[in-house]
Formats: C-alpha cells, sequence, structure tokens
C-alpha cells in the first residue's frame, strides 16, 4: 500500500492509506453526447462552449459530443461550438453504426465538421444486433465493424469502437469482435454498459478479457440504474482499462451515468489521485443541469422520473432491449418526454390506440407539430400532449 500526503484543502488530518491503481485513468466526458440525447434533453452550443471549456480545464482529456448518423447533422451546431471552445484534438463525436452505406455518409459528415476523433456505436448483443443491423450473426458485426474502422483510418481519424450493450455480450461473442476491431486498426475499445448488469467483481473479469487481448486499449461507459457506475469504472480500471467515460452530474439516459465528480474525488480520496482540478465541479454541475433543464440536482437510479423516459420510437416499442429491470417492478412508468427530435415513427407510436390516429396525416402533422415546438421555444411534450396537438391540427 501507499501513504498518500494529505490532499491539498483537506484539514482533517493525515490521509489514510491509498489503494494504487494498475494505471491513473484517463476521462472521457459523455455530457454532449449521451446526456444531449436523454429523453426530452437538449443543450445549446453556448452550453456546449462553456461545459467543454470546464471539462478540459477540469483535466478531462475528451469531450464526447453530438452524434452522427448522415449529411446535414443535427448535432452539428453543438460540435463546432465544442471544437471552438477546446478544439477538435479534446472532443470525440459518436457516429452511428447500421451499415456501410449509412457508415460511409456519416464519416464524410464528420470530416466536413472538422472531427478528428470518432466513437463508432455499434450494437454487439445478440438482442440489440438483432434490433439494429441487417444480421445479428457474429459475422456480419465484425465484418460491418472492420468496414467501417477502415473507413475511418483512411480519413486519418482517431477511432475508439464500442460494444454497445457489451456488458452483456458472452465472451465468445465479444472477444473475436474486439481482437477484429484493434487488427483492422482502432485505436481504443469502449465497452458499453448500456444496461447496467454487471457488479464490480464481474465488471472486473469482463475487463480482464479484453485487456488480455495484445495491444488492447480499453474504456468503460456505464450506467448507474443499480447505482454501481463509479464502482463499476472503477473495478474496470483495477482489471487494466485505461479510460473512464462519465457525465457531469451524472446526467444521462437510463438511470443516469457515472457522475463526473463522484469519479474524480473517489479517485482523489480512494487512489490519491491529484492530477484533477476539482474546484470547477459545482460550476459545471449547475451550468450542465440548468442547459438539461433537470434543476438543480439530477438523481440517479431506477425510482426517478427520468429513469424510465424515452423518445426514441424504438425504445419506446422494445423497451426490454433497454431496461435493467421493468418500469414496474419498483412502481414506476415508462414516459415519452420530447422536445425537437420529433418524427413520423414517435408520432405513430404515440397516437396508436388514442382514436385521434384515423385519418391523422402523420407526415404533415410530424411537420406542423415540429414548427410549433421551433415557434414556442421547444417546449417538453409527453404522448398526451402529442396526442392533443393531433387533435389540434385536425380541426385546422
Amino acid at each position: 500500500m501507499v501513504i498518500a500526503e494529505s490532499l491539498p484543502g483537506d484539514t482533517r488530518g493525515p490521509a489514510e492509506e491509498k489503494e494504487p491503481l494498475p494505471v491513473l485513468p484517463r476521462i472521457s466526458d459523455a455530457t454532449l453526447r449521451d446526456s444531449a440525447h436523454m429523453a426530452g434533453v437538449e443543450f445549446t452550443a453556448k452550453d456546449a462552449r462553456i461545459i467543454a471549456d470546464l471539462l478540459v480545464r477540469t483535466g478531462v482529456e475528451l469531450v464526447e459530443v453530438g452524434m452522427v448518423s448522415g449529411p446535414s447533422s443535427a448535432d452539428a451546431d453543438l460540435i463546432l461550438a465544442t471544437h471552438e471552445a477546446v478544439g477538435p484534438e479534446h472532443s470525440m463525436s459518436l457516429v452511428m453504426v447500421r451499415d456501410r452505406q449509412q457508415v460511409t455518409k456519416a464519416l464524410d459528415e464528420a470530416v466536413r465538421l472538422g472531427v478528428k476523433y470518432v466513437m463508432f456505436s455499434i450494437p454487439t448483443s445478440q438482442e440489440h444486433a438483432a434490433l439494429k443491423l441487417a444480421s445479428p450473426s457474429e459475422k456480419y458485426l465484425t465484418a460491418l465493424a472492420k468496414a467501417a474502422i477502415e473507413g475511418a483510418k483512411e480519413r486519418g481519424l482517431h477511432v475508439t469502437f464500442s460494444g454497445e450493450d457489451g456488458a452483456r455480450t458472452p465472451k465468445e461473442r465479444l472477444v473475436p469482435y474486439v481482437e477484429a476491431g484493434f487488427a483492422a486498426g482502432a485505436d481504443r475499445f469502449r465497452l458499453a454498459e448500456t444496461v447496467a448488469y454487471l457488479s464490480p467483481w464481474q465488471m472486473e473479469a469482463k475487463i480482464a478479457d479484453l485487456t488480455a487481448i495484445d495491444g488492447s486499449e480499453i474504456e468503460i461507459h456505464s450506467h448507474n440504474m443499480l447505482g454501481m457506475a463509479v464502482a463499476n469504472s472503477l473495478a474496470a480500471v483495477r482489471a487494466g482499462a485505461q479510460w473512464i467515460s462519465a457525465t457531469v452530474g451524472g446526467i444521462g439516459e437510463r438511470g443516469g451515468n457515472a457522475p463526473l465528480a463522484e469519479l474524480l474525488t473517489s479517485l482523489r480520496v480512494v487512489h490519491g489521485d491529484t492530477r484533477f482540478d476539482l474546484g470547477h465541479l459545482t460550476e459545471l454541475s449547475r451550468v450542465a443541469l440548468k442547459g438539461a433543464g433537470l434543476g438543480e440536482a439530477f438523481q440517479s437510479g431506477p425510482t426517478t422520473a427520468h429513469a424510465f423516459a424515452y423518445e426514441l420510437p424504438g425504445q419506446l416499442s422494445n423497451p426490454s432491449a433497454y431496461e435493467t429491470l421493468p418500469a414496474e417492478l419498483v412502481g414506476n412508468s415508462r414516459e415519452l418526454r420530447v422536445r425537437s427530435r420529433i418524427s413520423p415513427a414517435l408520432v405513430r407510436w404515440a397516437v396508436t390506440d388514442s382514436g385521434v390516429e384515423d385519418g391523422l396525416d402523420v407526415e404533415s402533422f410530424t411537420t406542423w407539430l415540429t414548427n410549433r415546438q421551433e415557434r414556442d421555444g421547444r417546449p417538453l411534450l409527453d404522448r398526451d400532449g402529442i396526442r392533443k396537438a393531433a387533435v389540434d391540427f385536425q380541426s385546422i
């Protein structure tokens, strides 16, 4: 054990023994990506500039911002604002991977926006692959990832590739996929605990399978539905992971993410890690929570109003693919929360079995509703709000 000196600003006497880690983890923050896409949350370009600057001043190496799935990215303003604040060398944008043609368009858009670091979101569990890819087969998954990685490297991009729902992906499916990704030229692999599923000791075993791959660089991205996102992130580092992904205040989908403040203070108190400037954390939380419209404090876990809130029709139609446990088990309920990301598919889900869908021109109504939201300052909509709006539209 290492005896750490008393930490600056700590007046409680000599520090206790600190537990050394195999490596001191590098930190990426997904507030402007994962949290920006939680139900009903939308940051502005001004928010992005302030949050990104504070993150980098705190010591966060990469600010993950925006999602790129093809031309005319809806997150272009967030991405460009972050580049303006901290430079593309401190920024990483997520690229959705669904098929080769879509990936090519997304990569071209990423290059147009000046992105230098990309993170491929690729569903690895059989359940998620079956929902999102043309085939759930391991062969197709590996071929698609290989093509995406090679396409990005040809464009001179730094590549992190993910295992979306990786925590539930069996070792015999996950490890060959990760090996193939590194062989194709990827720089880093992110295990996404998309569905909170593992205990810290299970996480150590899962990550150890990946860090055993020769030349691997591993990142962990945990969700906090079970309240173990920080513990699982630190367990991943104990097993050799070099990166941890967090969010300000722990905000994010499905119970939230590993909260940045708790993570950095745990690294300091438990492991004696003094690399980070913790003085920015409170301001960061206030700015991010205000920008997200979540009040002064965000609660994570399964009993909050945001725990089972969605704004994507695929999540609403297939909740079991995203939920650690059903909402009803804890007396909670699924909710629709959306501001501007309104689509015909989302409208169809909202109005089904309501009586207002009969004769509704969904495409025209979606355009009308989107324009009304823009005019009114993007108020938060739930299912009842969409149904009421449909009645208003039909009366015009």
